[in-house]
Protein backbone atom coordinates (compact mmCIF):
# COMPACT_ATOMS: atom_id res chain seq x y z
CA UNK A 1 0.00 0.00 0.00
CA UNK A 2 1.43 3.40 -0.92
CA UNK A 3 1.66 6.09 1.69
CA UNK A 4 -0.48 9.20 1.39
CA UNK A 5 -0.41 12.61 3.01
CA UNK A 6 -3.00 13.39 5.68
CA UNK A 7 -3.51 16.89 7.09
CA UNK A 8 -5.08 18.33 10.20
CA UNK A 9 -5.56 22.07 10.83
CA UNK A 10 -6.44 23.18 14.36
CA UNK A 11 -6.24 26.31 16.49
CA UNK A 12 -3.76 25.64 19.28
CA UNK A 13 -1.79 28.01 21.53
CA UNK A 14 -3.87 30.83 20.00
CA UNK A 15 -2.43 30.08 16.55
CA UNK A 16 -3.18 28.07 13.45
CA UNK A 17 -1.34 24.76 13.55
CA UNK A 18 -1.21 22.56 10.46
CA UNK A 19 0.07 19.00 10.85
CA UNK A 20 0.86 16.87 7.80
CA UNK A 21 1.82 13.21 8.08
CA UNK A 22 2.63 10.51 5.56
CA UNK A 23 0.86 7.30 6.55
CA UNK A 24 -0.42 4.07 5.00
CA UNK A 25 -4.03 4.63 6.13
CA UNK A 26 -6.36 7.30 7.45
CA UNK A 27 -6.81 5.38 10.70
CA UNK A 28 -3.04 5.30 11.28
CA UNK A 29 -2.80 9.02 10.44
CA UNK A 30 -5.65 9.95 12.82
CA UNK A 31 -4.08 8.03 15.72
CA UNK A 32 -0.77 9.83 15.18
CA UNK A 33 -2.35 13.27 14.68
CA UNK A 34 -4.53 12.90 17.80
CA UNK A 35 -1.43 12.09 19.88
CA UNK A 36 0.54 15.03 18.46
CA UNK A 37 -2.33 17.47 19.08
CA UNK A 38 -2.77 16.16 22.65
CA UNK A 39 0.94 16.88 23.23
CA UNK A 40 0.61 20.46 21.92
CA UNK A 41 -2.45 20.98 24.18
CA UNK A 42 -0.46 19.65 27.16
CA UNK A 43 2.34 22.14 26.45
CA UNK A 44 -0.18 24.96 26.00
CA UNK A 45 -1.65 24.20 29.45
CA UNK A 46 1.86 24.32 30.99
CA UNK A 47 2.99 27.56 29.35
CA UNK A 48 -0.07 29.74 28.70
CA UNK A 49 -0.45 33.06 30.51
CA UNK A 50 -4.21 32.91 29.95
CA UNK A 51 -4.91 30.30 32.65
CA UNK A 52 -4.19 30.76 36.37
CA UNK A 53 -3.33 27.06 36.59
CA UNK A 54 -0.32 27.24 34.22
CA UNK A 55 3.21 26.86 35.52
CA UNK A 56 4.10 30.20 33.89
CA UNK A 57 1.49 31.96 36.02
CA UNK A 58 2.54 30.13 39.20
CA UNK A 59 6.07 31.48 38.67
CA UNK A 60 4.76 34.98 37.86
CA UNK A 61 2.47 35.03 40.92
CA UNK A 62 5.49 34.48 43.18
CA UNK A 63 7.65 37.20 41.56
CA UNK A 64 9.58 39.04 44.28
CA UNK A 65 8.12 36.70 46.91
CA UNK A 66 9.52 33.17 46.65
CA UNK A 67 11.18 30.67 44.30
CA UNK A 68 8.92 28.16 42.53
CA UNK A 69 9.87 24.59 41.56
CA UNK A 70 8.24 23.96 38.16
CA UNK A 71 8.25 20.67 36.24
CA UNK A 72 11.73 19.70 34.97
CA UNK A 73 10.47 20.39 31.42
CA UNK A 74 9.57 24.03 32.19
CA UNK A 75 12.76 24.55 34.24
CA UNK A 76 14.85 23.30 31.29
CA UNK A 77 12.93 25.47 28.79
CA UNK A 78 13.61 28.53 30.98
CA UNK A 79 17.31 27.59 31.24
CA UNK A 80 17.55 27.29 27.43
CA UNK A 81 15.71 30.62 27.03
CA UNK A 82 18.23 32.35 29.30
CA UNK A 83 21.11 30.92 27.27
CA UNK A 84 19.57 32.42 24.11
CA UNK A 85 19.24 35.75 25.96
CA UNK A 86 22.97 35.61 26.73
CA UNK A 87 23.77 34.70 23.13
CA UNK A 88 21.66 37.58 21.75
CA UNK A 89 22.75 40.10 24.42
CA UNK A 90 19.20 40.40 25.71
CA UNK A 91 17.47 40.84 22.33
CA UNK A 92 15.55 37.65 23.25
CA UNK A 93 14.02 37.97 26.71
CA UNK A 94 11.24 35.87 28.27
CA UNK A 95 10.62 38.58 30.92
CA UNK A 96 8.95 40.76 28.26
CA UNK A 97 5.67 39.75 29.97
CA UNK A 98 6.28 42.67 32.36
CA UNK A 99 5.73 45.23 29.58
CA UNK A 100 2.57 47.20 30.26
CA UNK A 101 -0.05 45.84 27.87
CA UNK A 102 -1.71 49.26 27.62
CA UNK A 103 1.52 50.60 26.09
CA UNK A 104 1.52 48.14 23.20
CA UNK A 105 -1.87 46.71 22.49
CA UNK A 106 -1.36 47.41 18.78
CA UNK A 107 -4.75 48.94 18.53
CA UNK A 108 -5.04 50.00 14.87
CA UNK A 109 -6.30 53.39 16.08
CA UNK A 110 -2.98 54.26 17.74
CA UNK A 111 -1.92 57.64 16.37
CA UNK A 112 1.39 58.21 18.13
CA UNK A 113 4.26 56.28 19.60
CA UNK A 114 4.68 56.52 23.37
CA UNK A 115 7.46 58.85 24.45
CA UNK A 116 10.93 57.39 24.89
CA UNK A 117 10.61 57.93 28.67
CA UNK A 118 7.22 56.16 28.93
CA UNK A 119 8.46 53.27 26.78
CA UNK A 120 11.65 52.94 28.84
CA UNK A 121 9.66 52.94 32.08
CA UNK A 122 7.44 50.18 30.70
CA UNK A 123 10.42 47.83 30.25
CA UNK A 124 11.99 48.47 33.66
CA UNK A 125 10.99 44.95 34.74
CA UNK A 126 12.29 43.34 31.54
CA UNK A 127 15.69 41.84 32.30
CA UNK A 128 16.41 38.15 31.91
CA UNK A 129 19.29 38.47 34.40
CA UNK A 130 16.65 38.85 37.13
CA UNK A 131 15.38 35.31 36.49
CA UNK A 132 17.33 33.34 39.09
CA UNK A 133 17.68 29.59 38.61
CA UNK A 134 18.85 27.29 41.39
CA UNK A 135 20.37 24.23 39.66
CA UNK A 136 20.35 22.23 42.90
CA UNK A 137 16.75 22.93 43.89
CA UNK A 138 15.65 23.25 40.22
CA UNK A 139 13.73 26.36 41.26
CA UNK A 140 12.94 29.59 39.41
CA UNK A 141 12.76 32.97 41.16
CA UNK A 142 11.78 36.27 39.57
CA UNK A 143 13.68 38.87 41.54
CA UNK A 144 11.19 41.77 41.46
CA UNK A 145 7.49 42.01 42.13
CA UNK A 146 5.57 42.66 38.93
CA UNK A 147 8.04 40.70 36.79
CA UNK A 148 6.39 38.30 34.36
CA UNK A 149 7.79 35.66 32.06
CA UNK A 150 6.11 34.44 28.87
CA UNK A 151 7.05 31.95 26.17
CA UNK A 152 5.59 33.75 23.14
CA UNK A 153 9.02 33.82 21.46
CA UNK A 154 9.90 30.14 21.89
CA UNK A 155 6.77 28.19 22.91
CA UNK A 156 5.38 27.45 19.42
CA UNK A 157 8.75 26.16 18.23
CA UNK A 158 9.09 24.01 21.35
CA UNK A 159 5.58 22.60 20.80
CA UNK A 160 6.32 21.88 17.11
CA UNK A 161 9.49 20.04 18.05
CA UNK A 162 7.69 17.98 20.74
CA UNK A 163 4.81 17.13 18.37
CA UNK A 164 7.32 15.98 15.75
CA UNK A 165 8.98 13.76 18.39
CA UNK A 166 5.63 12.13 19.24
CA UNK A 167 4.86 11.51 15.56
CA UNK A 168 8.29 9.96 15.01
CA UNK A 169 7.85 7.72 18.06
CA UNK A 170 4.59 6.50 16.51
CA UNK A 171 6.44 5.53 13.35
CA UNK A 172 5.60 8.51 11.13
CA UNK A 173 8.67 8.72 8.92
CA UNK A 174 7.73 11.88 7.05
CA UNK A 175 5.73 14.95 7.94
CA UNK A 176 5.52 18.64 8.76
CA UNK A 177 4.36 20.37 11.91
CA UNK A 178 3.61 24.00 11.04
CA UNK A 179 2.92 26.19 14.07
CA UNK A 180 1.76 29.43 12.41
CA UNK A 181 4.94 29.73 10.35
CA UNK A 182 7.31 28.02 12.79
CA UNK A 183 7.66 24.63 11.18
CA UNK A 184 9.59 21.42 11.47
CA UNK A 185 9.80 18.98 8.54
CA UNK A 186 11.30 15.51 8.40
CA UNK A 187 11.55 12.74 5.83
CA UNK A 188 10.44 13.34 2.24
CA UNK A 189 7.30 13.79 0.17
CA UNK A 190 5.60 10.60 -1.13
CA UNK A 191 7.51 11.03 -4.43
CA UNK A 192 10.82 10.92 -2.56
CA UNK A 193 11.55 14.63 -3.07
CA UNK A 194 12.37 16.96 -0.14
CA UNK A 195 9.59 19.19 1.19
CA UNK A 196 9.32 22.57 -0.57
CA UNK A 197 8.78 25.50 1.79
CA UNK A 198 7.77 28.96 0.56
CA UNK A 199 9.29 32.03 2.25
CA UNK A 200 6.53 34.64 2.60
CA UNK A 201 6.95 37.96 0.83
CA UNK A 202 6.59 40.63 3.56
CA UNK A 203 4.71 42.87 1.10
CA UNK A 204 2.25 40.16 0.01
CA UNK A 205 2.24 37.43 2.60
CA UNK A 206 0.20 34.97 0.49
CA UNK A 207 2.94 35.07 -2.16
CA UNK A 208 6.27 33.34 -1.50
CA UNK A 209 9.23 35.31 -2.85
CA UNK A 210 11.46 32.23 -2.80
CA UNK A 211 11.44 28.55 -1.93
CA UNK A 212 13.59 26.18 0.04
CA UNK A 213 13.88 22.42 -0.30
CA UNK A 214 14.23 20.98 3.18
CA UNK A 215 14.29 17.68 5.00
CA UNK A 216 15.00 17.14 8.70
CA UNK A 217 15.05 20.90 9.11
CA UNK A 218 13.06 23.65 10.82
CA UNK A 219 12.10 27.07 9.50
CA UNK A 220 10.72 30.04 11.46
CA UNK A 221 9.74 33.47 10.14
CA UNK A 222 9.15 36.63 12.12
CA UNK A 223 7.75 39.60 10.22
CA UNK A 224 6.12 42.98 10.63
CA UNK A 225 3.31 42.05 8.22
CA UNK A 226 1.26 40.02 10.73
CA UNK A 227 0.67 42.66 13.40
CA UNK A 228 1.60 46.30 13.14
CA UNK A 229 0.42 49.89 13.33
CA UNK A 230 0.94 52.70 10.84
CA UNK A 231 1.72 56.09 12.37
CA UNK A 232 2.42 59.10 10.12
CA UNK A 233 2.74 56.77 7.14
CA UNK A 234 5.40 54.58 8.80
CA UNK A 235 4.80 50.93 9.67
CA UNK A 236 5.81 49.79 13.17
CA UNK A 237 6.23 46.10 13.90
CA UNK A 238 4.62 44.40 16.92
CA UNK A 239 8.15 43.22 17.80
CA UNK A 240 9.38 45.31 20.71
CA UNK A 241 13.01 45.91 21.56
CA UNK A 242 13.16 44.68 25.18
CA UNK A 243 15.79 47.33 26.04
CA UNK A 244 13.86 50.38 24.79
CA UNK A 245 10.19 49.35 24.88
CA UNK A 246 9.82 50.73 21.35
CA UNK A 247 9.01 48.74 18.20
CA UNK A 248 11.87 47.59 16.02
CA UNK A 249 12.36 49.13 12.58
CA UNK A 250 14.74 48.34 9.74
CA UNK A 251 13.73 44.74 9.01
CA UNK A 252 10.46 43.53 7.47
CA UNK A 253 11.02 39.83 7.97
CA UNK A 254 13.52 37.31 9.31
CA UNK A 255 13.55 33.64 8.32
CA UNK A 256 15.73 31.25 10.31
CA UNK A 257 16.62 27.77 9.04
CA UNK A 258 18.19 25.21 11.39
CA UNK A 259 17.62 21.60 12.53
CA UNK A 260 15.50 22.51 15.58
CA UNK A 261 12.16 24.38 15.54
CA UNK A 262 12.58 25.70 19.09
CA UNK A 263 15.90 27.35 18.24
CA UNK A 264 14.55 28.65 14.91
CA UNK A 265 11.55 30.23 16.68
CA UNK A 266 13.70 31.70 19.44
CA UNK A 267 16.27 33.24 17.05
CA UNK A 268 13.85 34.90 14.58
CA UNK A 269 12.73 37.73 16.88
CA UNK A 270 16.14 38.72 18.33
CA UNK A 271 17.67 38.93 14.84
CA UNK A 272 14.84 41.34 13.97
CA UNK A 273 15.67 43.38 17.10
CA UNK A 274 19.42 43.35 16.44
CA UNK A 275 19.12 44.61 12.85
CA UNK A 276 20.65 43.44 9.58
CA UNK A 277 24.36 43.85 10.32
CA UNK A 278 24.51 42.59 13.90
CA UNK A 279 21.86 39.91 13.32
CA UNK A 280 23.66 38.43 10.31
CA UNK A 281 27.00 38.61 12.07
CA UNK A 282 25.59 36.54 14.97
CA UNK A 283 24.03 33.92 12.66
CA UNK A 284 27.28 33.66 10.68
CA UNK A 285 29.13 32.81 13.90
CA UNK A 286 26.76 29.96 14.77
CA UNK A 287 27.03 26.45 13.34
CA UNK A 288 24.17 24.74 11.52
CA UNK A 289 21.92 27.80 11.30
CA UNK A 290 21.07 30.03 8.32
CA UNK A 291 19.08 33.21 7.87
CA UNK A 292 17.25 35.28 5.22
CA UNK A 293 16.40 38.93 6.03
CA UNK A 294 14.26 41.42 4.13
CA UNK A 295 14.97 45.01 5.16
CA UNK A 296 12.65 48.04 5.07
CA UNK A 297 13.90 48.88 1.57
CA UNK A 298 12.99 45.37 0.29
CA UNK A 299 16.63 44.36 0.00
CA UNK A 300 17.21 40.67 0.72
CA UNK A 301 20.19 39.67 2.86
CA UNK A 302 21.47 36.11 3.36
CA UNK A 303 23.75 34.46 5.86
CA UNK A 304 26.93 32.99 4.38
CA UNK A 305 25.63 29.42 4.10
CA UNK A 306 22.29 29.91 2.31
CA UNK A 307 21.13 28.33 -0.95
CA UNK A 308 17.80 29.37 -2.41
CA UNK A 309 15.61 28.22 -5.30
CA UNK A 310 14.41 31.42 -6.89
Amino acid sequence: MTNRLYRRVQKLMGNRFELTVQCASEAEANTALDAAIAEIQRIEALLTTFADTSETNHINAQAGIAPVVPSPEVYDLIARSLRISDLTQGAFDITYGGVDKSLWNFDPHMTALPSVEVAKASVRLVNYKNVLLDPKEKSVYLKHQGMRIGFGGIGKGYAAERAKGILQQLGVRSGIVNAAGDLSAWGTQPNGQPWTIGIADPNAKQTPFSQLNISDMAVATSGNYEKYVVIDGKKYSHTINPKTGLPVTGIKSVTIICPNAELADAMATPVMVMGVKVGLSLINQMRGIACILVDDHNRVHYSNNIRLNK
